[in-house]
């Protein structure tokens, strides 16, 4: 059976003076097209480190990352780069939104990245940013907008290039109740709409509670919890 995404024995250990910080220790883990996985446990258990690695930003000491049946260790720099731009999406705690550009540019940067026709482009970014309730927020810059819009306005970017996963590293750390629940119900119905994957580290429980699969990250070790 080919996954979305798979890890087979990933180990990653950080080297210092008189030894090594063992950060994840022989993890196997798997994702289907479609599903969304939540990973949960303590601070510094290793949650960002497993998806810096499954989203090619780190690589690890040991073991390998499959996505669609590909070993992504033998991919070339130019592999990488369409990986990212057309494959995946990021999503983290802090929106990282450019300040400098609207709401409508924010959107619109994967695709211009991409180099991707402009006018299709713009249709697409305005259908995501209505979808996620900021039509009416499209030419506002960032400072002009509250943390929960902002957070809507990177998920639309995420998404911008239909990517087959999504990456989330605590989306909800920065939102109180109301918009967390807005968050939360926006990855739901996008999973729904678009059989969209999500791959997501939180310490939320109410936005685990979405998970088709939920993984338990403690000292290094990753263990499938619950499967629906």
């Amino acid at each position: 059976m080919s996954y979305l995404l798979e890890t087979r024995g990933l180990s990653k250990v950080y080297r210092e003076t008189g030894g090594g910080l063992e950060i994840l220790k022989n993890v196997n883990f798997t994702l289907n097209e479609g599903s969304i996985a939540v990973l949960t446990g303590a601070s510094g258990s290793g949650k960002s480190t497993f998806l810096n690695i499954v989203g090619v930003l780190d690589r690890p000491t040991s073991g390998s990352v499959f996505f669609e049946g590909k070993d992504m260790s033998k991919f070339s720099r130019r592999e990488i780069d369409v990986f990212h731009r057309k494959k995946l999406g990021f999503m983290f705690q802090f929106h990282h939104l450019l300040s400098e550009f609207t709401a409508l540019e924010n959107v619109l940067m994967p695709a211009k990245i991409d180099k991707r026709d402009e006018n299709e482009s713009r249709e697409i970014a305005l259908e995501l940013l209505n979808y996620v309730g900021l039509s009416d927020r499209a030419k506002h810059l960032p400072r002009e907008l509250s943390g929960g819009e902002r957070q809507r306005v990177a998920l639309a970017r995420a998404l911008m290039n239909r990517p087959n996963l999504i990456i989330a590293d605590e989306p909800s750390g920065n939102l109180d109740e109301k918009n967390a629940e807005v968050l939360k119900s926006l990855i739901l119905k996008l999973n729904e709409k678009y059989n969209q994957a999500f791959l997501i580290a939180t310490h939320d429980m109410d936005l685990a509670e979405i998970a088709t699969h939920r993984w338990i990250v403690a000292q290094g070790d990753i263990r499938l919890s619950i499967s629906s």
